[in-house]
C-alpha cells in the first residue's frame, strides 16, 4: 500500500488527521478494525439498541458517549461531578470548668415552704463522733455537723433512693463553689435527660448539684462519687430520690461548705427505711 494522499482526499476533510496517518502508516487503520469494535461492544453493554448509560469504577460513562479508543464524544456534556459528602458529626460542647466563674446569688427558701423538721437549727447531740464531723442518718433525713459541747448544727437532706443508698465512712477531698456536673456513664446510658451533658455541665442555678458540693472520698484516697451537695429543687429536701448523692437547701450547702475543711470525716448511717 502507497502511503500517498490525493488532492481530493485532503479537500474532502481528511485534513490534519489523513496528514497524520499517512505519516504513521498502516498500523492505526489496522487497529481500527470490526473485531476491535467488536470486542469493544462485547466488554461495554453490547449491541443494544438502546444502551443502557452506565458508570465504572473509575467514574467513566459507556457506550454512550465513548468510542472505542476511550475518547468521550466533545458534543455530549459530562454527567455532573458526584461529591462525597460525609455525615456531619454532632458537635461536642467544651468540657467546662470545675467551678463557675460566676458567683451567682443564692435564693433563700423560705421557712415556711420547708417542713419544720427539715429546717436548720442547733440541737443536742450525744454521738460517738468529735467535733468537725459530718453525720448523714438516711433514715431521718437529716444531716449533722457536730460540734463542741455535745451539740450539732442539723439539717434536712434528700437521700438516695431504693438501690442507691449507701453507708459507711468517707472525707472531703474537695469542695467547689456553683461545680460542674458530670453524670456518670451509666447515668448517661440510662437516663437521656442527662446523655447531652456527657461531657459536664456547667456550674449554675440550673445546674442539678446546686450552689455547693463536698466531694467525698474513700480512705484510700479514691473518690466515691458521691457528692454532699445543693439543688434547685426544694420539695426533694425530707425524700430519697437521688443516685445516692445527699441532697440539701442551697442555702444549707452554702452554710456548710463555709464551715467544713477539705479533709473532714462523713459518717453515713444507713438503718433501713
Amino acid at each position: 500500500m502507497k502511503n500517498t494522499i490525493s488532492r481530493r482526499m485532503f479537500l474532502a476533510g481528511g485534513g490534519a488527521a489523513t496528514v497524520l496517518s499517512a505519516a504513521t502508516g498502516a498500523a492505526r487503520a489496522q487497529e481500527f478494525s470490526i473485531d476491535a469494535i467488536d470486542r469493544w461492544l462485547r466488554r461495554n453493554g453490547g449491541y443494544s439498541l438502546n444502551p443502557v448509560r452506565r458508570e465504572d469504577a473509575t467514574g467513566s460513562v459507556s457506550p454512550a458517549n465513548a468510542d472505542p479508543y476511550g475518547n468521550r464524544n466533545s458534543q455530549q456534556p459530562l454527567p455532573p461531578a458526584q461529591t462525597y459528602e460525609p455525615q456531619q458529626q454532632q458537635a461536642v460542647a467544651p468540657r467546662p470548668p470545675l467551678e463557675s466563674p460566676i458567683d451567682f446569688p443564692i435564693e433563700r427558701v423560705p421557712d415556711s415552704k420547708i417542713k419544720p423538721q427539715f429546717r436548720r437549727q442547733l440541737v443536742q447531740y450525744n454521738g460517738p463522733e468529735w467535733p468537725g464531723t459530718i453525720v448523714v442518718d438516711t433514715k431521718s433525713r437529716h444531716l449533722y455537723l457536730v460540734r463542741d459541747g455535745g451539740m450539732a448544727l442539723r439539717f434536712g437532706v434528700g437521700v438516695g433512693r431504693d438501690g442507691f443508698r449507701w453507708q459507711g465512712q468517707a472525707y472531703v477531698g474537695r469542695k467547689a463553689r456553683w461545680p460542674r456536673w458530670t453524670p456518670p456513664a451509666e447515668m448517661v446510658a440510662r437516663d437521656p435527660h442527662a446523655a447531652p451533658w456527657a461531657n459536664g455541665m456547667p456550674g449554675g442555678p440550673d445546674n442539678p448539684l446546686g450552689a455547693r458540693a463536698l466531694y467525698l472520698f474513700d480512705m484510700t484516697g479514691k473518690d466515691t462519687l458521691y457528692r454532699i451537695h445543693g439543688t434547685n429543687d426544694p420539695s426533694s429536701i425530707g425524700k430519697a430520690m437521688s443516685s445516692g448523692c445527699i441532697r440539701m437547701l442551697n442555702q444549707d450547702i452554702d452554710e456548710l461548705h463555709r464551715r467544713v475543711l477539705v479533709g473532714a470525716r462523713v459518717v453515713v448511717l444507713n438503718h433501713g427505711t
